[in-house]
């Protein structure tokens, strides 16, 4: 069994980090695989051996192989993670080097210890909800799933678009907005929070309808079961419109119908013990910060 290292690294001084998880590793004895990109960025500093095994998108990464998918940056880069690791229950262990690093559960200065307390196997597992996307056109083809949202809006910043949806093909509403934002619990914390959307606990079997700049007061965010289907139809005065899944972006013509859904699989993180969902809200969005307190 190995390890898989993974990162979105741009500063070089941050390479440090990635030498204190090889020291870790070493000492446990433990084989670790690391991605290209990386390979090539710190090669010249860490002198890797001619031996060591590199892996990139092609790469069929599966659960016998492979204990634990280690993503070094912030969230942007465990949203990539999740496409390495896609449906084979490979747990992700996310090491903050970004700024808020809400899913990054260890703090840079915590490698050696929480890495060393998850290899002897002191860490929780958890489960998290994806999103499906089904188009006609297969955009995204084997990468239709998103860990935090699926966003549908509008391609430029003059008129809106309307999106007409639908839940088990019942007719919801019809937004008059910049967009809208189908959300996870997981993401609920992400775009659809900054829209005035609700926090979700992570283990709720949820989705959440979030308006973009909604044109209309008397409409406002809903959750709904994750076990719904989602319709949505835009109109609008432009040909085309942007759907969005986390971080990648593709262009729609309009009157496109969407699909969206819970995926048929969910992804694992490995987290140290003492990690809590509540503390982090706290400590990372300063939830219920007041001085009184």
């Amino acid at each position: 069994m190995s390890i898989a290292i993974y990162g979105r690294i741009n500063d070089r001084k941050n390479i440090v980090y990635l030498s204190n998880i090889l020291d870790v590793l070493r000492k446990n004895k433990k084989n670790f695989i690391i991605h290209k990109d990386l390979f090539d960025f710190a090669n010249d500093i860490l002198c890797f051996s001619s031996s060591t095994v590199i892996f990139d998108k092609n790469t069929n990464l599966e659960k016998d192989n492979i204990e634990f998918f280690i993503s070094m940056g912030g969230d942007g880069t465990i949203l990539e993670a999740v496409s390495y690791v896609r449906n084979n229950d490979i747990p992700i262990v996310g090491i903050n080097l970004g700024r808020l690093g809400f899913l990054s559960s260890i703090p840079k200065e915590d490698i050696d210890e929480a890495l060393n307390e998850l290899l002897k196997g002191n860490g929780i597992i958890e489960k998290r909800s994806l999103l499906s996307l089904i188009t006609k056109e297969n955009i995204f083809k084997n990468e239709n799933y998103a860990l935090n949202e699926i966003v549908v809006q509008k391609t430029d910043s003059s008129s809106m678009i309307t999106i007409n949806a639908f839940v088990d093909d019942e007719y919801l509403n019809s937004y008059w907005a910049d967009g809208l934002i189908i959300s996870t619990p997981t993401g609920s914390t992400g775009y659809s929070l900054s829209c005035g959307g609700p926090i979700i606990y992570p283990e709720s079997k949820a989705l959440i309808i979030t308006p973009i700049a909604s044109h209309n007061l008397t409409v406002r965010p809903i959750i709904i079961p994750d076990d719904k289907m989602i319709k949505l139809v835009p109109e609008g005065r432009n040909n085309n419109f942007l759907i969005g899944l986390d971080s990648r972006n593709k262009t729609l013509k309009k009157s496109t119908e969407i699909i969206i859904q819970k995926a048929n699989f969910q992804v694992s993180f490995l987290t140290p013990k003492d990690n809590s969902y509540f503390k982090t809200l706290r400590n990372k969005l300063m939830w219920g910060n007041d001085k009184r307190n």
